[in-house]
C-alpha cells in the first residue's frame, strides 16, 4: 500500500501536555478551552462538532456522548467513560464544567461551549475563535509545528491505533465512511517505528 506523500500532523505526549497546561482552569475561559482540547485530544471531534455540541448530546448516566449527522450527515456514539485509556477523565471533566458554565451565566445554556465574555455570554462560540486560540496556545508552548484543531484529532487517532492495533475502531471512533482515509494512520504509527529504529541504529 503507497503511503501518501504527506502525513498529517501530529503532536507527541510532552507536547500535549505543554498545549493544554496553557489553558489556566482558574478562569472560566481556560476551564472551557482546557476541557474542550481534551475532548479533542481524548475522542477525536472536530471542531464543527465541538462549537455545535449540545448538552442535551450528553447522557451522563449512560457515559455517552452524541454526534448528531457529523460530517456526511451521519451519527455517531462515543463514550466518555472514567478512568479509560486515554488516562482522562471526560465525564468528570464535562460535569465539573456543565456546574461552572451555568453558576457563571446563572443558567445552563443549549451549548456545551459558550461565550463567557460580560457582553456576550452564553452565544455559541465561532470557528475562529477555537483556531486562533489553540494557535495562540501552542505558540506560548513552544510547539514548533504548525497546529490547528485537526491536529489534535489526528493525534487522537494515532494513539487509538497504537492502543488498539486495530484501524476498523479507529475508522468508527472517526466516523469515516471509507476506511481508505483511515489508513494514513497506520500509516503514521508505520513512521514513528521507522524513527525509532533509525535512531537506535545512530546510537549504535
Amino acid at each position: 500500500m503507497a503511503r501518501p506523500k504527506k502525513l498529517p500532523t501530529i503532536i507527541n505526549e510532552a507536547e500535549i501536555q505543554a498545549l493544554t497546561a496553557q489553558a489556566n482552569s482558574r478562569y472560566v475561559t481556560g476551564h472551557r478551552n482546557r476541557v474542550m482540547m481534551q475532548l479533542m485530544l481524548s475522542i477525536g471531534l472536530r471542531l464543527a462538532e465541538v462549537v455545535n455540541l449540545r448538552w442535551d448530546d450528553i447522557d451522563f448516566l449512560s457515559e455517552v456522548l452524541m454526534i448528531r449527522e457529523g460530517k456526511g450527515m451521519k451519527d455517531r456514539t462515543l463514550f466518555i467513560k472514567d478512568n479509560n485509556w486515554r488516562g482522562v477523565d471526560d465525564k468528570t471533566a464535562l460535569q465539573e464544567w456543565k456546574e461552572r458554565q451555568a453558576e457563571e451565566l446563572g443558567e445552563l445554556p443549549e451549548y456545551v461551549f459558550t461565550t463567557m465574555s460580560a457582553n456576550s455570554s452564553g452565544n455559541q462560540l465561532n470557528d475562529r475563535y477555537v483556531q486562533a486560540m489553540i494557535r495562540r496556545y501552542s505558540k506560548r508552548a513552544g510547539i514548533n509545528k504548525k497546529i490547528s484543531p485537526h491536529t489534535l484529532r489526528h493525534t487522537f487517532a494515532t494513539r487509538l491505533y497504537k492502543h488498539t492495533k486495530d484501524i476498523a475502531v479507529v475508522q468508527k471512533a472517526l466516523g469515516h465512511s471509507d476506511l481508505s482515509t483511515t489508513m494514513v494512520y497506520v500509516h503514521l504509527v508505520s513512521s514513528d517505528v521507522e524513527k525509532a529504529l533509525s535512531n537506535v541504529k545512530d546510537e549504535k
